[in-house]
């Protein structure tokens, strides 16, 4: 996966990928490959995502390294 490839441009080739595979007009090896690189996408996404979440919680906390912002519960296992 290319780092340099920002989560906007990453998303919308996942959903362009995603939509050639509904389509079902694709020949069994490419179809496996797009699936393969839809795949590597949704990796590279959820990292993304638990990336930032991390980097939130860094930054949300206060002079004595408690939380100053409570993620509730159960909204992170949603991404």
């Amino acid at each position: 996966m290319n780092k340099k490839l920002d989560f906007e441009k990453a998303l919308k080739e996942l959903e362009r990928l995603v939509k050639q595979l509904e389509e079902n007009n694709l020949p069994l090896e490419e179809a496996l490959k797009t699936f393969e690189n839809g795949i590597n996408l949704s990796r590279y996404l959820a990292k993304c995502l638990n990336d930032a979440e991390k980097r939130i919680q860094q930054l949300s906390l206060n002079e004595n390294d408690e939380p100053m912002l409570k993620i509730r519960e159960g909204d992170s296992e949603d991404l």
